[in-house]
């Protein structure tokens, strides 16, 4: 017969042995935070910010770049999924992405349902519009269609300018197709947008006029409770520039130097 006292110590032994297994369990489920995936939503089809590359078949961009070089200053893989811009918010409220990555404007409405990196790029808004066409002014769109990308501030830009007709798409390319077809007159856009298919597409003939007064700036979002991880990215965006890393990235994708004066926090009165 096993004595009281070898039984006590058998069981604080197994009790031991199954704190220690208990501890290991736990370990194995999780990492630390520094080897956590990044989850990045981005809306594959804003060039040159972010889309797929046709002869890689990956996704590419100047925030696609950013980003994974971010992650990198983070120690944390990076993991890309391609989601509707309008569809962008909603998932960092669900939780189902960490930070959208997709040419996304910093304004005031949409800072009070989530969080902002440092701005990363200084933009405007744009018409492209054929030539043929003749936009000189705000006045000169009277009695136009428009086509403009659902979800943006281009769309929500189109719907206030007076006297004219708006038909929205889920991406800027299909507007843009809209626009070659003829089923519009004009399109808004994002000026670098426009800059770039006016490049690459000069057999089109298009124009491009600047908005007036468009000025905005890029950010990266994240999600309203996730104050920790926007101190994390705007630690590496901070790191990147000051080691040139960022600069050299941004000359790579649009061919001149970013801005020195761009803020580091924007504020909304």
């Amino acid at each position: 017969m096993i004595s009281k006292k070898v039984k006590k110590l058998m069981l604080t032994g197994l009790a031991v042995v199954m704190t220690a297994a208990f501890v290991a369990g736990c370990g194995n489920d999780s990492k630390p935070a520094a080897q956590k995936k990044l989850v990045v939503g981005t809306n594959a089809t804003f060039v040159p910010f972010e889309f797929k590359n046709d002869k890689t078949s990956d996704y590419d961009g100047f925030d696609i770049e950013l980003i994974r070089a971010i992650g990198k200053k983070m120690n944390r893989d990076v993991e890309l999924k391609n989601v509707s811009f309008d569809a962008l918010i909603p998932a960092l409220t669900t939780k189902d992405i960490d930070v959208a990555a997709s040419g996304m404007t910093i304004t005031k409405a949409r800072s009070e349902k989530v969080l902002f990196s440092s701005p990363y790029y200084e933009n405007a808004l744009a018409i492209i519009y054929k030539d043929g066409t003749t936009i000189n002014s705000l006045e000169d769109l009277k009695g136009l269609t428009l086509a403009a990308q659902l979800g943006t501030t281009g769309a929500d830009l189109a719907h206030k300018t007076e006297g004219v007709t708006v038909k929205e798409f889920d991406h800027s390319n299909e507007a843009l197709l809209e626009l070659k077809n003829g089923g519009v007159q004009a399109a808004v856009i994002d000026l670098p947008i426009a800059q770039y298919y006016s490049t690459v597409h000069k057999d089109e003939n298009v124009k491009v006029f600047t908005y007036p007064n468009t000025k905005e700036y890029l950010g990266l979002a994240i999600g309203k409770d996730n104050k920790e991880l926007q101190t994390e990215i705007n630690k590496a965006i901070a790191d990147l520039k000051a080691s040139g890393e960022f600069n050299t990235l941004y000359k790579k994708w649009f061919n001149t130097d970013a801005p020195a004066d761009m803020p580091v926090v924007l504020e909304f009165k």
